[in-house]
């Protein structure tokens, strides 16, 4: 490989692990003087994990579990990819929904999804929002599925519902629909999403809940906080976006 186009190639490998996982261009680098460069960008990149997870508490973040019987990351790769972190308010009132859930529905599971990075100043892409560990995605809870989800990242799985939204290429709304063909057609749990949705709505910890409109509207219920994200954002009826 050319020299130029392999400082290009290393260039764009430091951006997309940047822009993932926050510490991972940073283990790219410090792996490129080492002969067994796979192995060292494993071992770097496991070491800059941890000490991000040390560290964090130092910005004002902390980590949401990867694993647990009510409350766990949908995905273990959330957590490896450094995804999974949140302001310790945020941490609580997620931990408080899973224990509620967990008391009031016997065998629920309270997954999340996209949180926030460590450190702060760099959106978690593609959500630009999810910047200041304020921010978290939580899987929608389906019937007989405790724990699961529909996809096997938990987006792209969407409920079934309608919507008013006209079809526009240059946005986020993706129906993916090739996909949904492919998944599983579960019926949404309607009494643990109402739980969820109402005990999140009523906790004044909660600032903003962005969630499909039909499916509020279907669960009967209605609050200030639980809003429409619009038609050029991302679908939300594949989860539920909690905000402080």
């Amino acid at each position: 490989m050319r020299p130029t186009a392999k400082i290009i190639g290393h260039g764009l490998a430091v951006l997309a692990l940047t822009l993932i996982t926050q510490i991972g261009g940073v283990a790219w680098l410090l792996a490129l003087p080492f002969r067994r460069f796979w192995l060292a960008l494993t071992a770097t990149y496991a070491l800059l994990w941890l000490t991000a997870f040390t560290l964090a508490p130092l910005t004002g973040r902390v980590a949401l579990p990867c694993f647990g019987d009510s409350l766990r990351s949908q995905s273990v790769l959330y957590c490896a990819l450094n995804r999974h972190y949140v302001t310790p308010t945020l941490l609580t009132l997620t931990t408080d929904l899973a224990a509620h859930m967990a008391t009031t529905h016997p065998g629920s599971v309270t997954l999340t999804l996209d949180a926030g990075f460590p450190f702060t100043n760099l959106p978690l892409l593609p959500h630009l929002s999810h910047d200041d560990g304020e921010k978290l995605d939580l899987a929608l809870y389906w019937e007989n599925q405790p724990g699961r989800s529909k996809s096997p990242i938990g987006y792209w799985g969407y409920a079934s519902g309608p919507t008013n939204c006209p079809t526009r290429w240059a946005d986020l709304r993706w129906d993916m629909a090739l996909l949904n063909a492919a998944l599983p057609n579960w019926p949404l749990d309607a009494p643990r999403m109402k739980t969820a949705l109402t005990f999140l709505a009523n906790d004044p910890r909660t600032g903003k809940i962005l969630i499909e409109p039909h499916i509020p509207a279907a669960l009967a219920v209605a609050h200030p906080k639980i809003r429409f994200q619009g038609c050029r954002a991302a679908r939300h009826d594949d989860h539920i976006h909690l905000q402080l």
